[in-house]
């Protein structure tokens, strides 16, 4: 199998690692909010807005720390807990872009970007920037087998990252390295919605199936709802698969709940959330 080395790695991605150099060890960022910046920024890039961190690149240390503090302002919209409507604006970003971008856009795509900062954290971030991270939080191990100590994850909406140093000789497979998608990487979990009803008026699957489908225009992949039992005749609850994670995003619409009706009857749907 075909394989590249972290020096390889390291030159296909230099103006990545020319950008997170200047903001931790020249604007002195903090380096766990600088990983998610710049895992935003290659977020964007794979769903469109091209070529963000080659404009980055020329830019005067004032201009990329404010676009760099607009980045910010976006992550923290994505907070699935964030009780205030957030209405900054991020005019540096848009311009950078040539497009118009806005929180609310992050808002409406709360989980697909989620998802997708949080697949290119740990597939990339985590890699091409191992050197910098030890030199910056003063490790200086080159062992494979003991991950870095990031202060700031576990973060609370993007969960851990692992950073491993490598030996300089350290060859990843290239196959891997070349299929970096987020799309493909999405869990059974990140495409669930977790279904409620009201007691006294019994959903059926099928019409949960129907509602969401036909309806709404989301690809159901299966509907598991609550087993019936003795002293409860109806389903109060259900999760439900989806095709995608922008399938969730359709159907919140940038709420943590979103109401429904079908044949006078309630159903509310929130993002599932596994519990241990």
């Amino acid at each position: 199998m075909a394989s590249i080395t972290i020096e390889e790695l390291h030159a296909f991605h230099s103006m990545d690692r020319e950008v997170f150099s200047r903001m931790v060890f020249q604007l002195i960022r903090d380096p766990a909010q600088t990983l998610l910046v710049m895992a935003m920024w290659l977020w964007l890039e794979t769903i469109g807005y091209k070529n963000i961190v080659i404009k980055l690149v020329p830019l005067s240390q004032v201009l990329l720390n404010a676009i760099a503090n607009e980045a910010v302002l976006c992550l923290k919209c994505l907070d699935p807990n964030l009780k205030e409507e957030m209405s900054a604006e991020i005019p540096l970003t848009s311009r950078l872009v040539d497009k118009e971008l806005s929180l609310q856009m992050f808002s409406l795509h709360k989980f697909s970007a989620i998802t997708g900062i949080k697949y290119l954290l740990n597939s990339v971030c985590s890699t091409i920037f191992t050197d910098m991270l030890q030199l910056v939080l003063g490790s200086s191990s080159s062992s494979s087998s003991q991950a870095l100590v990031m202060p700031g994850f576990p973060h609370r909406v993007f969960g851990n990252v692992s950073i491993l140093p490598r030996a300089v000789d350290f060859d990843f497979p290239q196959d891997e390295l070349w299929s970096w998608n987020p799309s493909k990487t999405v869990s059974e979990d990140d495409r669930t919605m977790f279904l409620t009803f009201s007691r006294g008026f019994p959903v059926t699957r099928e019409e949960v199936i129907n509602l969401f489908s036909e309806l709404i225009g989301v690809g159901v992949v299966d509907v598991k709802m609550q087993h019936k039992t003795p002293g409860n005749e109806q389903p109060l609850f259900g999760k439900m698969v989806l095709d995608s994670i922008a399938s969730v995003d359709k159907i919140l619409n940038g709420n943590p709940i979103a109401k429904f009706r079908i044949k006078g009857k309630h159903i509310w749907a929130r993002k599932y959330e596994r519990r241990e």
